[in-house]
């Protein structure tokens, strides 16, 4: 049995020059997708270093943890596992002259489907001063 490709999912990222990913793990207590530090190798398939990173990236996704094609158990997901929100989150970001992000896959190949971002979550993230971006794919 073959399993179809979700239609949506999210990641919550803190991006910027002075993200120090081992920092934020601790902090949230789980383990990125994605932890790198500004100026780490680019690495090939093959071992060889194409570049250095531009920036440095913590990041954690719902794919592999919710089986669902809206985004709103996706964004649950995530703002539980973070436990957030977090009093302290927004100045730590600002601190590390960081931003914080959902960023939401989105297919919508029917040209139908509207994203559904809980308000509630909208308004945490306005008040941690994050941003919520959809990437739609048609």
């Amino acid at each position: 049995m073959n399993k179809s490709p979700r239609l949506a999912h999210a990641s919550f990222i803190i991006t910027g020059d002075g993200v120090v990913p081992d920092f934020w793990t601790s902090y949230f207590g789980v383990q990125p997708a994605i932890a790198v530090r500004k100026g780490d190798p680019i690495r090939r398939a093959r071992g060889t270093v194409t570049a250095q990173r531009r920036t440095g990236v913590w990041g954690v996704s719902s794919e592999s943890a919710v089986a669902s094609d809206q985004l709103s158990p996706h964004l649950r997901y995530l703002k539980s596992s973070l436990g957030l929100p977090r009093a302290d989150l927004r100045a730590l970001v600002e601190q590390a002259g960081a931003k914080m992000r959902f960023f939401c896959f989105w297919v919508n190949d029917s040209g139908d489907r509207i994203p559904d971002v809980p308000p509630d979550i909208q308004s945490m993230m306005d008040a941690l001063g994050g941003t919520i971006e959809i990437d739609e794919y048609q």
